[in-house]
């Protein structure tokens, strides 16, 4: 069987059960329901509002080195210390939170397998009390990387070229849907796929305890559907989120060197006057 190209970028719940007070170990918990950590979280994690701490408001952008240098400095992240993150939904928040901490040159962060959904099914402890850190002056130690993201006018000039990837629901990829169910059926303009994209929904890489599911059964995942190691790879999805976790399981654990994160997604694409769409 093979193994991860990259193990290192996971940690399992035994490992944090054992490293709860390391000092040297910060765990955020980064979640859709940006109220789960209120009502019980892992002990020593500090949250992360993926909507209000991640993004620069009022524009549709990231928070710059500089603001993430200042989240982690809260945190109390040293420059010898390892992020942890995990979230709710087979941690498809942290994945996002986990993206953007490597294009922003931040890299001594992983992800617990399987996030929350795990820890509570093996009816670990959560608690209630936030805990608090000395700020640091850590900041991170490379530039950005572009590599990793895909924004619009590349993906137009990609269109035909690279190999896209639509983890959206086969719902939202036929465009019966224009959003996950459980969400608003608003933004984009009009339903349908990037053409070309072959649809690959994000969760397919999970078990059903949220944990990423093995080297073999991703690599027959994708491959299957012509997603191999030699192809520039672009994922998108509505907003970014899904398909920052289908670019973890592609350029973290089988190790694809080109694989780009298309956050505008669907909401961008879709809203394009011109842009090219199937359904």
């Amino acid at each position: 069987m093979a193994d991860y190209v990259h193990p290192g970028a996971l940690v399992e719940t035994e490992w944090l059960v054992e490293h709860l007070d390391d000092p040297t170990v910060r765990v955020i918990e980064v979640d859709e329901d940006t109220s789960a950590y209120q009502k019980g979280h892992i002990r020593n994690a500090l949250a992360w509002n993926w909507f209000e701490d991640l993004h620069a408001k009022p524009r549709r952008e990231y928070v710059d080195q500089q603001a993430l240098s200042k989240l982690l400095q809260e945190a109390g992240v040293g420059p010898a210390t390892t992020v942890v993150l995990y979230g709710g939904n087979n941690n498809w928040f942290a994945a996002y939170g986990y993206w953007l901490l490597r294009y922003r040159g931040f890299d001594n962060v992983k992800l617990l397998n399987g996030g929350r959904k795990k820890w509570e099914r093996e009816g670990r402890e959560l608690v209630e009390e936030v805990p608090k850190f000395e700020p640091t002056t850590v900041s991170p130690s490379g530039p950005d990387r572009p590599q990793l993201r895909a924004l619009r006018d590349y993906v137009l000039s990609q269109v035909g070229q690279s190999r896209f990837v639509d983890v959206r629901s086969p719902e939202e990829y036929r465009g019966d849907l224009l959003a996950p169910p459980h969400l608003p059926q608003e933004q984009a303009q009009v339903p349908g796929h990037i053409p070309g994209a072959v649809n690959i929904p994000w969760s397919k890489a999970a078990n059903d305890d949220g944990t990423f599911k093995s080297a073999d059964e991703l690599k027959a995942l994708y491959e299957g559907q012509g997603i191999t190691p030699g192809a520039e790879v672009i994922a998108y999805c509505r907003i970014g989120e899904r398909s920052a976790h289908t670019w973890f399981v592609l350029h973290e654990l089988l190790g694809y060197e080109d694989v780009r994160n298309y956050d505008g997604s669907w909401t961008e694409y879709g809203s394009l006057v011109g842009a090219p769409v199937e359904r």
